[in-house]
């Protein structure tokens, strides 16, 4: 599972857990956005996500949400809605052990062409690409998603809406 490099002197931090913004960004057809990573060693350990990252200097987790989506994926005209879920989980990536305090933010966006012209040098060394996703090739899926459970998530987010309050996911510890 990705992660970005680490914010110096432990900023965007808290409880030993480092605070992420993810987008769950959708299109006008209701398909998701992930990101396909993997190992920067190792392009056969591979996964796919959803675009966002950790906290910057003073910024909220919006502003993160629309600055990691920017550099990830090019697209800035997106509408950001409610937070949908919060998870914890901990990885091994790149040599260390991430552990993260993630919330998952709804978005729409009419633009559908990807351009990843602001990664880090880590992400340039661990990010494939990018593709749109329908529930149903979610659902299908063999590679690994993260969060584990996604397909099944965004099928309930299509089928009911955005929750009343956020969703805590279970802890992923892989």
């Amino acid at each position: 599972m990705p992660a970005e490099t680490a914010p110096a002197g432990g900023e965007g931090c808290e409880d030993g857990l480092r605070k992420v913004a993810r987008v769950v960004l959708l299109d006008p057809r209701d398909r998701i956005l992930l990101l396909h990573g993997h190992e920067p060693d190792d392009p056969s350990d591979d996964w796919w996500f959803t675009p966002g990252g950790g906290l910057e200097g003073t910024e909220t987790r919006e502003e993160a949400a629309l600055r990691e989506l920017a550099e990830e994926t090019g697209i800035t005209e997106v509408d950001l809605g409610p937070v949908l879920w919060r998870r914890r989980c901990s990885f091994p990536f790149a040599g260390r052990r991430w552990d993260q305090d993630e919330w998952y933010y709804l978005a729409r966006t009419t633009r559908t062409a990807t351009a990843a012209l602001g990664l880090t040098e880590l992400e340039r060394r661990s990010v494939a690409g990018a593709r749109w996703w329908t529930c149903q090739e979610l659902t299908r899926a063999h590679e690994t998603v993260y969060p584990t459970r996604l397909a099944g998530l965004l099928r309930t987010l299509l089928d009911e809406g955005p929750p009343a309050r956020p969703v805590t996911l279970d802890t992923e510890i892989v």
